[in-house]
């Protein structure tokens, strides 16, 4: 085959075709590409754009075979279809095409490179998956971690690393990595790189807070000995170039996103682009976390004053009125004349405020670990401290949970259930002004725990209340127990939901996932 004369610069086509001068000249200055291939998809003649899509010269592509199906071609099917074309360069392209039958044998094929485009979807699809990834999970490795797989499985990129490092004198932090296989080792051998003197480029982006780019990166890496103790883990991805774009939050540099770009792949704006969207979802996950530990600790600290005020305001008076008891019995009978119906008397009372103080403190004690859990699991706690509540304030508080239910979650997950219903049967009593609680504890669709707590009150927000007393930095303490409660439905991964119900009162339902399950949605219904 050859190239007839008159035909544009890179175009070929077997003799006798085209010619229609007119024809000729359309499908020369089309910028789509345009084949001509036999039954099994050879290329028997092509224009200039369709040599410049698939990235060769028109002579080497004449006998190659693309990647269409004309045997197999539906005319009824769908007009448009997707395949893929690796160029040369070891680059890979999308194509878009439509194959039409022009003679026994021969197919024109209509192509243009969407590679671009799919990319973009691509990359938007990550994007939000990454989004939705910090919204939902509960650990900060599974979070970053889910953020370095939707970047590696996008087009174009090997492998890829999640740094956390404010401080070049801190150590460092790996919290989400793709495409590496086993290297949870390459903080260590990072450091003895460092050592030996290695050029890390990543410490560059962190302290300008702009990428780095380092084209055909892997080659220097391998042939540097200062790169040694990484040279196993860093030649397992398919990798050339790098980029390194830096985590920042507010002006403040959080860490790193290190992409490892596949041979023939070139990071450029549209790739750098999608790795600053994916570095601000991951930087938002860092920064969600601390602010989340921040409250942890504020909650704990609030946790621990009301337990001193409440050991204070009931134990602490208790025992000081029962050693005045004390002294004044032991006055009484040291004078003369004692009366013993007296000292019956402050005996009894003495009696009373001691089994007062017991009960007090054992209840204290229980708020702390309840005993009841170790021994009887939640459901039982649960019906205990329902008990407790009723009989303190009146409230009828009911404990529905199906015979024979069994836990399959550990005590520290049933503590935090058993805090939720706490909680809330607190903001019941405190804010609702209702007359009854129902407590339901059984299996969600999925199989998980589900735990609701429901009234039939005014409905209002816990946080409405005009008399509740602050907890520290103007936050209303009932403020603070709903941000504890979510916290610790999302540290087991679960959702909770809280909110007035259409037929009055106030529900707070938490659905915590089946171990080894994902987390679900059915608490926000």
């Amino acid at each position: 085959m050859r190239s007839e004369g008159g035909a544009r610069a890179g175009a070929a086509w077997p003799p006798g075709t085209g010619e229609d001068p007119v024809l000729r000249a359309l499908v020369e200055v089309s910028a789509d590409g345009l084949a001509l291939v036999d039954d099994d998809g050879r290329v028997l003649g092509l224009n200039a754009a369709a040599a410049q899509i698939l990235g060769s010269p028109a002579a080497d592509l004449l006998g190659a075979r693309l990647p269409v199906d004309p045997a197999g071609h539906d005319p009824d099917g769908a007009d448009l279809r997707r395949t893929g074309w690796s160029t040369p360069g070891g680059g890979r392209r999308d194509l878009e095409y439509r194959l039409l039958p022009v003679a026994p044998g021969r197919w024109a094929v209509w192509f243009s490179d969407v590679t671009d485009t799919v990319r973009q979807q691509q990359r938007l699809t990550a994007i939000t998956r990454a989004a939705a990834s910090v919204a939902d999970a509960w650990s900060l490795r599974a979070t970053l971690d889910a953020v370095a797989r939707e970047i590696a499985m996008t087009a174009g990129i090997a492998a890829v690393q999640i740094l956390a490092l404010e401080d070049p004198r801190e150590d460092l932090r790996l919290l989400g990595m793709a495409g590496f296989g086993d290297a949870v080792d390459f903080p260590e051998k990072l450091a003895l790189c460092r050592q030996l003197g290695a050029q890390v480029l990543f410490m560059e982006a962190l302290d300008r807070r702009e990428p780095i780019v380092s084209l055909h990166r892997k080659p220097v890496i391998m042939s540097d000995p200062r790169w040694a103790p990484l040279h196993e883990v860093m030649d397992v991805p398919d990798w050339d170039s790098f980029v390194s774009m830096p985590l920042v939050v507010r002006g403040r540099g959080l860490g790193v996103i290190n992409a490892y770009y596949l041979p023939g792949e070139d990071p450029g704006p549209g790739s750098l682009a999608f790795l600053e969207a994916m570095a601000d979802s991951a930087a938002v996950a860092i920064e969600t976390a601390a602010l989340l530990a921040s409250t942890r600790s504020r909650a704990q600290s609030d946790e621990r004053r009301r337990l001193a005020r409440d050991l204070h305001d009931s134990v602490v008076q208790q025992v000081f009125s029962m050693r005045m008891q004390a002294e004044a019995l032991r006055a009484h009978l040291g004078g003369a004349g004692a009366d013993p119906e007296a000292v019956r008397s402050g005996a009894e009372e003495l009696a009373q405020l001691s089994a007062s103080a017991l009960a007090d403190l054992r209840g204290l004690v229980f708020e702390l670990r309840p005993l009841d859990l170790a021994e009887n699991g939640l459901v039982e706690a649960v019906r205990s401290h329902a008990a407790s509540v009723e009989a303190r304030t009146g409230l009828l508080v009911e404990v529905h949970a199906p015979d024979g239910l069994e836990l399959d979650a550990d005590v520290d997950v049933q503590e935090d259930l058993y805090r939720i219903v706490q909680e809330a049967l607190h903001n019941v009593v405190k804010h609702a002004n209702a007359t009854r609680a129902d407590i339901l504890i059984g299996r969600s669709a999925g199989g998980g725990l589900c735990v609701e707590v429901t009234d039939d009150g005014s409905g209002a927000a816990p946080d409405a209340a005009a008399d509740e007393p602050e907890a520290g930095d103007g936050v209303p303490r009932a403020s603070l127990g709903l941000v504890s409660m979510r916290e610790r439905s999302e540290r087991w991964g679960g959702r909770l939901a809280a909110g007035a119900r259409p037929e009055g009162g106030w529900r707070v339902a938490v659905t915590l996932p089946a171990p080894g399950g994902e987390a679900t949605r059915e608490a926000d219904r």
